[in-house]
């Protein structure tokens, strides 16, 4: 399928939506609920809780899709992506748990400054090592590599300091390093 006729198909999508069609709200659920429930997994492990804030994320897409500006192809699963991460760091604030603990920069363990190689490793075994973090270095791993922001902006999302976003990520890039070169040894 070309641009141009991926462009016409999410904007006849959407005007479909905003004509409050029933079954382009579904064909909607289907194109991008397996993503966005990925990028709600990246947040929150518990399936359950997944659900849930899925849920709530679709209510507000439907709900706030008046408001969405088309940029082009792609826009609309980022404008949705950004829904899921709003929603799944609300939950997780509300449920307190972000169990983040300021601890001083000087008080990281040593991680090997090599590249981890994710070559070798199935998606779907780099996501189960993700949601094995602890929330508060899942969150900030989210936060950074994910959605590409600074430790100022984490700092000012969560409520934390610059300092121990930087702690949290690099705690996160130790445990997970860890888990890989576990699965690289059992395979």
């Amino acid at each position: 399928m070309s641009m141009l006729e991926k462009k016409d198909n999410e904007q006849e999508l959407l005007r479909k939506i905003l004509s409050g069609d029933i079954i382009a709200m579904k064909e909607f659920y289907n194109n991008y609920s397996g993503y966005l429930t990925t990028v709600c997994s990246r947040y929150i492990s518990n399936s359950d809780d997944v659900k849930d804030v899925l849920q709530e994320s679709f209510i507000k897409i439907f709900k706030s899709i008046a408001n969405f500006k088309y940029k082009g192809v792609g826009s609309l699963k980022a404008w949705s992506s950004r829904i899921v991460v709003n929603e799944s760091l609300k939950f997780l604030k509300e449920n307190e748990r972000l169990n983040i603990i300021n601890s001083p920069i000087w008080d990281l363990p040593d991680i090997s400054e090599e590249e981890a190689d994710f070559e070798q490793i199935p998606a779907s075994a780099i996501l189960e090592m993700i949601r094995a973090l602890p929330a508060g270095y899942r969150t900030v791993f989210n936060l950074y590599i994910f959605e590409e922001k600074s430790h100022k902006e984490i700092a000012s999302i969560l409520n934390i300091t610059e300092n121990t976003s930087a702690s949290q990520l690099h705690r996160a890039k130790s445990f997970l390093a860890k888990q890989i070169n576990e699965y690289k040894s059992l395979k």
